[in-house]
């Protein structure tokens, strides 16, 4: 048997692998293929996606040094900003609120300079701005950011024009210089790879910060532009030495500048031949885990054969033994049904020996001897509640649905097992809604299902434990009977199979069916059973069951 198992293993092995890896074979060559491309891909999508991130930042900072600037034109009139004392109070608050602004001036709409805040007044004193162009496009656009240019000062800087119009018509421009140092500082932010550079160009080529590869600032790249409809794209170039580039640009709204960033192409393909490698070193790894995963699927698989097979055996054997507790429970009822015969003997012989007693006026120990009448009446009775019980309990398969007392059916079914619990010391306590409706069930199936659970809970607790019984109506459709013991508990493991059949925990005592059958009880019964546990405090299980007001038939 074991040779047979084995020898199954080794062939649906090699067909799982052998179904498994070539496949993967010819898809690993066409992705070999076509992976290139798609790293190149993926490999780029983080170029664009950090140039797009940076672009942003440069929109923000000139969004917000426009739009203070606008404030300025719109907040003071014309009268205070061309008093250069105010006017150099307004410059020393932008400057504290604000980095990177020079001067501050404020120009009529004649072009004529009023007033100036900054290092270069007596060098602009009567300056004249109206042929220059960053006037004429600041008066044709209201807002306007120069390209950078050195000017006076002979270092890089950027102008920021605003025209504001108040309500009676007067115009003016409120005009500040920006320095390009911030505009380094937000390209050295960009933390790109090393190797790699980032700068700011106009759309003509002009550099208008310094780059590594193509110069300084105001000096001119040495290829075209290209267009913007090619914006977000990534396209390859070279520099002064001939070197490969990898190059991706993205224009500043509203302004002439145009952000690029360069990448060293070598180092794209360093990074494919190690990603090649490691694709055929996964792929070989792919290969063996396949394998393995399948030789272990398969002894899995194969185990679990072996032991379905084993609980079919285990199965045809459990019932079996079902067949002999049934022959055992029709034999209990017979020995029961013939013991009564005997009993109801020794009864009528013990009240004809009451009787004749009676007859008799001066019987010697007459005390004696109906003391040991009552004794004999007493035990007959005993025995006739116990047969009656069993015979109760072994005609359980012939379903009859009848109104029945639930509270009553606790306290019968009690009776059974009282003698055990005293014996243990095991505490018992009732705590019983007697308002409680009768319910349409069958008696000995009912019986049945309390039995179970009762003896279960007996053999969970130890000895000095307790059991609490409950009935309680959970809404005028509902009634509830809940068993709680404080015994050992199950684990969520355990609990998760209770109602399976021949699932027991109690080793070779138990047949694994009890709980499994009462579960098919209470459901054909159109209620519902719950079990609560939690190792080492206990178990709470409860039966939830329709409180029907009349025979419906639903049980049948």
């Amino acid at each position: 048997m074991r040779r047979r198992y084995t020898a199954l293993r080794r062939r649906i092995v090699l067909i799982m692998a052998a179904a498994a890896i070539i496949p993967l074979i010819i898809l690993a060559g066409i992705n070999f293929l076509e992976f290139h491309a798609a790293f190149t891909r993926e490999s780029e999508a983080p170029f664009r996606s950090l140039v797009a991130k940076s672009k942003r930042s440069f929109e923000l900072f000139l969004t917000e040094r426009v739009s203070t600037m606008s404030l300025i034109a719109s907040a003071y009139t014309y009268e205070e900003l061309a008093d250069t004392a105010r006017l150099s109070q307004v410059f020393r608050a932008l400057q504290n609120e604000f980095s990177g602004f020079v001067d501050l001036a404020l120009i009529s709409d004649q072009g004529l300079l009023v007033s100036y805040a900054g290092p270069l007044a007596q060098e602009l004193r009567g300056a004249d701005y109206s042929k220059q162009e960053w006037f004429r496009k600041a008066k044709e656009q209201r807002r306007f950011i120069s390209e950078v240019f050195e000017g006076l000062r002979h270092t890089p800087h950027v102008i920021i024009a605003v025209r504001h119009v108040n309500e009676k018509g007067l115009a003016w421009i409120v005009r500040a210089t920006l320095d390009t140092d911030q505009f380094s500082q937000i390209i050295s932010g960009m933390r790109v790879e090393e190797g790699s550079d980032s700068f700011l160009v106009n759309r003509q080529g002009v550099l208008q910060t310094n780059s590594i590869y193509f110069g300084k600032t105001l000096e001119t790249i040495p290829f075209a532009m290209p267009g913007a409809e090619l914006e977000g794209t990534v396209f390859k170039t070279t520099d002064q030495q001939g070197n490969p580039l990898l190059l991706s640009f993205a224009p500043i709204a509203d302004t002439g500048f145009v952000l690029m960033a360069v990448r060293l192409s070598y180092n794209f393909l360093h990074a494919w031949l190690m990603v090649r490698t490691d694709l055929l070193l996964i792929f070989l790894f792919s290969a063996l885990c396949i394998y393995f995963v399948a030789a272990r699927s398969v002894e899995a698989l194969i185990e679990r054969l072996r032991k379905s097979d084993e609980e079919r055996e285990q199965a045809l054997f459990q019932m079996e033994h079902n067949q002999k507790l049934s022959s055992i429970g029709r034999l209990a009822a017979g020995v029961a049904h013939e013991i009564n015969n005997p009993l109801a003997i020794i009864n009528e012989k013990a009240g004809l020996l009451s009787d004749l007693l009676e007859m008799e006026d001066d019987f010697p120990k007459r005390g004696q001897f109906e003391s040991q009448l009552a004794s004999i009446t007493a035990a007959v009775t005993r025995c006739r509640d116990i047969t009656h019980r069993m015979l109760g309990f072994a005609r359980r398969m012939d379903v009859k649905i009848e109104e029945l007392d639930i509270n009553a059916m606790i306290l019968e079914t009690l009776t059974f097992l009282e003698t055990e619990a005293q014996h243990r010391h095991v505490g018992i306590v009732l705590d019983l809604d007697k308002t409680l409706p009768g319910i349409f069930c069958d008696r000995g199936q009912l019986q049945q299902v309390f039995l179970n659970v009762l003896n279960n809970a007996l053999d969970a607790v130890s000895e000095g434990g307790q059991i609490l019984i409950r009935s309680l109506m959970r809404d005028p459709a509902t009634l509830i009977v809940s068993f709680t013991d404080n015994g050992c508990g199950m684990d969520e493991e355990t609990r998760k199979h209770i109602f399976e059949p021949f699932f027991s925990t109690k080793k070779e005592q138990g047949t694994g069916l009890g709980l499994s059958i009462i579960y098919g009880i209470i459901k054909r019964h159109g209620g519902v059973i719950e079990v609560e546990s939690e190792l080492g405090k206990g178990s709470t299980v409860t039966i939830v069951l329709p409180a029907r007001r009349e025979n419906t038939g639903a049980a049948a």
